[in-house]
């Protein structure tokens, strides 16, 4: 193993550009918060930023970082409180999406990144889209993996559940909603749901999710965000002037069998966007684990078409 470390370090001086796929690991601060964050490739490559949903981290794009970073310098953070960001408590931190994208957005200046296309997954599309409006002469591009912008994209499920917290936050709701959401299994089936080989799907996914979730305060952390949801879903509107107004391209790729955030949804953006186009898998909820070497190639090919690259 040592021999193959040094060889490929004798490569990489030999042949500029080779050690471009490998991933790099990092922190910057931001206010005190240490935020962790995944690299790969050239900066003087265009830039693509990667959001990442709930209740995952920058880990769920780990193959794609790599898959892309040959032609493009990738980089994708964890929110505080979410992967190997720093988790202050519910009392120190106040978990809405704002403050959410606020941080990320400060990330994104602090290392000197102006001009990206975006990857918004679930929650990826909510602190996306806030830095998308907030500087919309930033953004070259949207690439949309089951990240919704659309009321009629919310599965019936999932705004039950959310209606029902905003509605009365008792103990007994709380209660209700960790039980099926946030326990072992509740985590593993929204990896496993409407996927075409569950058996495939790579259980370190749910693993991590599991093991952060038992952190003292991620109950907590988690149902404010629940909550703060519905300030979302009021943005939608805003979010939908904003793609009528800049059309930025769109690429949507979507898992067609999710269960929360629905096909109508991946369909509702060419309504709006008049660059879009609409790539639907038969693979749920992360259309990564199961499509991501097509994705990959969709996203290098629908870049590059933009002259993108």
């Amino acid at each position: 193993m040592r021999l193959l470390t040094i060889a490929a370090l004798f490569l990489s001086l030999l042949i500029p550009g080779i050690a471009s796929a490998e991933t790099r690991y990092g922190y910057e601060t931001i206010d005190d918060l240490k935020i962790f964050f995944r690299e790969a490739g050239d900066r003087s490559n265009p830039t693509i930023v990667m959001f990442h949903g709930f209740p995952s981290s920058s880990h769920q794009y780990r193959n794609l970082i790599e898959d892309l970073s040959e032609d493009y310098y990738v980089i994708a953070p964890d929110y505080p409180g979410f992967g190997a960001s720093d988790f202050p408590a519910p009392e120190e931190f106040d978990y809405t999406f704002d403050n959410l994208a606020d941080v990320v957005d400060t990330f994104l200046e602090q290392r000197g990144l102006t001009e990206y296309a975006l990857v918004l997954h679930d929650y990826g599309a909510p602190v996306g889209f806030r830095i998308a409006t907030e500087h919309p002469e930033r953004v070259t591009a949207l690439l949309v993996q089951n990240g919704n912008a659309y009321v009629e994209g919310v599965s019936a499920d999932a705004s039950g559940m959310l209606e029902a917290l905003w509605q009365n936050r008792t103990p007994e709701l709380e209660q209700n909603i960790i039980a099926n959401a946030f326990s072992a299994s509740a985590l593993q089936w929204q990896y496993i749901h409407g996927t075409r080989n569950p058996d495939a799907i790579n259980p370190d996914n749910w693993l991590l999710d599991i093991e952060r979730m038992q952190r003292p305060g991620q109950h907590e952390m988690h149902l404010n965000l629940f909550e703060d949801y519905k300030s979302s879903i009021e943005a939608y509107p805003a979010w939908q002037e904003y793609l009528r107004e800049h059309q930025p391209p769109v690429l949507v790729t979507w898992g067609r069998n999710d269960a929360f955030f629905t096909e109508a949804g991946a369909e509702a953006y060419a309504r709006d966007a008049e660059d879009a186009k609409i790539v639907l898998y038969d693979t749920g909820h992360w259309p990564l684990e199961e499509n991501g070497a097509e994705i990959a190639t969709e996203i290098r090919s629908f870049l590059a078409e933009r002259d993108i690259r």
